[in-house]
């Protein structure tokens, strides 16, 4: 029982769960908001909540982020959408649960929270139903920035914290000089 407390009140673990709980509330909003559209919109309605700039439609995307590859051959789309997926949900998993990992920052270990909850949240999507529901979309005029739901925003949050993560100056340690008495000083 002492390992454990050990271990939990160890700084180095303090934020090793922080990420799978970002990504399980993710998760949780993503498929609550997705089955709210596609149970009360058919596709393409749209209800405006700023009008000229912001609406809810309903769109189903077979591709990836924005479209991607929706026109390609479906077969080979969901092998290769799917592929990608798991690899990153490999790839992000193993970084977490890696204890000697070099992704130990809070902001990195949010970002990674962020991604895997959206990639999990899309990736269910496209092997339950084959589509993924995307539901937000900012226009302006004739302008359309293409539709996007909670997932794709986690996903873009977490790479924004990345890279935060990655630009902010980093403290560097200092090492403590000794000094030798016997050595003699330059004045």
């Amino acid at each position: 029982m002492g390992e454990v407390r050990n271990l939990l009140s160890d700084s180095r673990h303090e934020n090793r769960w922080l990420p799978f709980v970002i990504a399980a509330v993710i998760v949780l909003f993503d498929r609550v908001t997705k089955a709210y559209v596609r149970l009360h919109l058919r596709d393409w309605d749209s209800i405006p909540v700023i009008p000229g700039w912001f609406r809810i439609v309903h769109t189903e995307n077979p591709g990836a982020a924005f479209g991607f590859l929706a026109q390609g051959n479906p077969l080979v789309r969901t092998v290769l959408l799917i592929g990608v997926s798991l690899v990153v949900l490999f790839f992000v998993i193993s970084a977490l649960l890696d204890r000697k990992s070099s992704f130990t920052s809070v902001p990195t270990r949010m970002g990674l929270g962020f991604i895997l909850g959206g990639a999990i949240g899309n990736l269910y999507d496209r092997i339950l139903i084959g589509t993924v529901t995307d539901f937000l979309e900012v226009y302006n005029g004739p302008w359309s920035f293409p539709a996007f739901n909670v997932a794709d925003s986690a996903i873009t949050v977490g790479a924004v914290f990345l890279l935060f993560d990655l630009l902010r100056p980093k403290r560097k340690l200092s090492r403590p000089t000794m000094i030798n008495p016997a050595e003699p000083t330059l004045k």
